[in-house]
Order: structure tokens, then C-alpha cells, then sequence
């Protein structure tokens, strides 16, 4: 890869402050691009209001910026990309490849997440409707560059499934296709629970003529019960204060120790000694990292 090839990304959902588990992603995002000469590019995904925190953008770039990170060009928004957003799904709609659905969450509850088609020949009208995209019965994989070989039947494993919500807000796969795709960007790394997602959207990608990105899933930072960091577990935010050792934990976490000479480091300073000694080949294999047992 050089320079001119590999452009990065990370995409936080300003939801709530950045933790722990966020770190990890971002910092994985950010050595990887930088190792390989790439640029390094900042999105918010506020693609839903009611679930944004006031301030929350703000804190989450003041974060990231106090941990030393550095990213390339202006941050964009999701929300100030609805103009896109709706081109692409009203030409996905005119030509028979999306529907709408009137189905509740009640109606659905027996189907364990996979859509039945309920709704796939009715012919309901967009207004006060979710928008689906039709999938085929085929099985769409890809070779993560951490986790190996991933397969998903997008007809028996997910159905068809929502690109715009009956809200009218849209949905973060059509979204985050069609931004990659807008941005460039060649190399998504991010947390594993996105994994299951990636079929999805490489279905989008090849529909719409996309350039398929590489990807590379690193391993998701989880509370004793299993359950992720986040928000809606209390996950302490990352403190000014404690860059140093966050980042040295965070490094341990995705198989990169720094030797004790770096105890004290600034975090400038580990960014850059992880930078110059990144192996994406010792990230661990696995799909969770327990936080209570990362040193």
C-alpha cells in the first residue's frame, strides 16, 4: 500500500462520550493508516437525533485531540448528507431493487431478526413506511485481515433489510456505503460487532458499482457480563488525564506492547512508537476482549 492508496477512517457515533472499547478502535484505525502512509479521515454517523447527546461531538474531537490523534481534512457529518442519501434510495426504490414496509416491530418479534418478507410484494406506498432493500439468496463473504474468512446468506441469515426507517431517518448501511464510497476510503478498521454487518454492505456496494474497501475487525472490548462498553453500561469517558496509560492498554489490547521504557510517554509520543512498530498480524484473533483482564 502507499500514500496514494490507503485512506482511513474512524466514524464514532456521537451517542455518548468515547471509552475504553472506542479507544481501541480508534487507535487501531489511526496506526494502521498511518503505517502505511495513508491518510486518516473523521465522520460523525449522527444519523439519529433523538439518540444524540448534547455535546457530544465536541467532546468526542476535544477527546481524541488530547490523546494526541491527528486526522486529515475537515470532519463530515452524516446529517449534512441526506441530499445523497436520498438519491441513491429513491433510485434503489424506481427500479424494483427496494420496497416499502409497514410491518411493527410487534409483527416481527417471532422471526429472531431475519425479515420474512412480509411486506416484499405488497406494494405499499413510502409515506409513513420503512424503505427495504430486496436481497437475494445468495451467500456473500470476505476475508477480514484480522478475523479471517466471514460468510453470511443474506437471504436466510438477515432478509431484507431496512435502509430507511419509518421515522425517515436513514439507516447506517446505506449511509456508511455511500460515504466510504464518496470519501475513498480503501481500508475500514473498526470493533467486531460490525462484522455481521460487512455482507450487507458489500451487497450494497456491488449493486451501486462501488469499490469494495479491505476490511479489518478488531477484537470488541466487553463488560464481565459480556455485554460491550458503552453508554447504556455506564462505560466510564475517556479522562483527559489518563492518556498515557489508556493508550498503553489499548496497545497491549491489539497485540502491540510498548517496553517499559515508555511508561511515561507522552501520548504523542506512543502514538508515534506504535506507528513505527504496527503489525496487524498480532492483532488478536478472537471477537471480544474482556476489559477486566487486559493489564
Amino acid at each position: 500500500m502507499t500514500a496514494s492508496t490507503y485512506i482511513g477512517r474512524f466514524a464514532p457515533t456521537p451517542s455518548g462520550h468515547l471509552h475504553f472499547g472506542s479507544l481501541v478502535a480508534a487507535l487501531a484505525s489511526y496506526l494502521d493508516a498511518r503505517a502505511n502512509h495513508g491518510r486518516w479521515l473523521m465522520r460523525m454517523e449522527d444519523l439519529d437525533p433523538p439518540r444524540e447527546e448534547p455535546g457530544a461531538q465536541a467532546a468526542i474531537l476535544h477527546a481524541l485531540e488530547s490523546y494526541g490523534f491527528e486526522w486529515d481534512g475537515e470532519t463530515v457529518r452524516q446529517s449534512e448528507r441526506h441530499e445523497a442519501y436520498a438519491k441513491v434510495l429513491d433510485d434503489l426504490f424506481n427500479h424494483g431493487l427496494a420496497y416499502a414496509c409497514t410491518c411493527s416491530r410487534k409483527q416481527l418479534e417471532p422471526y429472531n431478526g431475519i425479515y420474512p418478507g412480509l411486506c416484499r410484494n405488497a406494494g405499499h406506498d413510502q409515506q409513513d413506511a420503512a424503505i427495504r432493500l430486496r436481497v437475494p439468496e445468495l451467500a456473500y463473504h470476505f476475508t477480514d485481515r484480522v478475523q479471517g474468512e466471514f460468510r453470511q446468506h443474506l437471504g436466510r441469515d438477515v432478509g431484507d433489510f431496512v435502509i430507511r426507517r419509518r421515522d425517515g431517518l436513514y439507516a447506517y448501511q446505506l449511509a456508511v456505503v455511500l460515504d466510504d464510497a464518496w470519501q475513498g476510503v480503501t481500508d475500514i478498521v473498526r470493533g467486531a460487532d460490525l462484522l455481521d454487518s460487512t455482507p450487507r454492505q458489500l451487497y450494497l456496494q456491488e449493486l451501486l458499482g462501488l469499490r469494495q474497501p479491505r476490511y479489518l475487525h478488531v477484537p470488541l472490548i466487553v463488560q464481565p457480563d459480556g455485554n460491550k462498553l458503552g453508554k447504556s453500561y455506564r462505560s466510564p469517558p475517556l479522562a483527559p488525564g489518563q492518556a498515557t496509560p489508556l493508550l498503553l492498554r489499548a496497545l497491549r489490547a491489539l497485540g502491540q506492547p510498548p517496553g517499559d521504557e515508555l511508561l511515561h510517554a507522552s501520548p504523542r509520543e506512543l502514538l508515534d512508537w506504535g506507528i513505527a512498530h504496527w503489525d496487524a498480524t498480532r492483532i488478536p484473533r478472537t471477537l471480544t476482549l474482556a476489559e477486566a483482564q487486559l493489564s
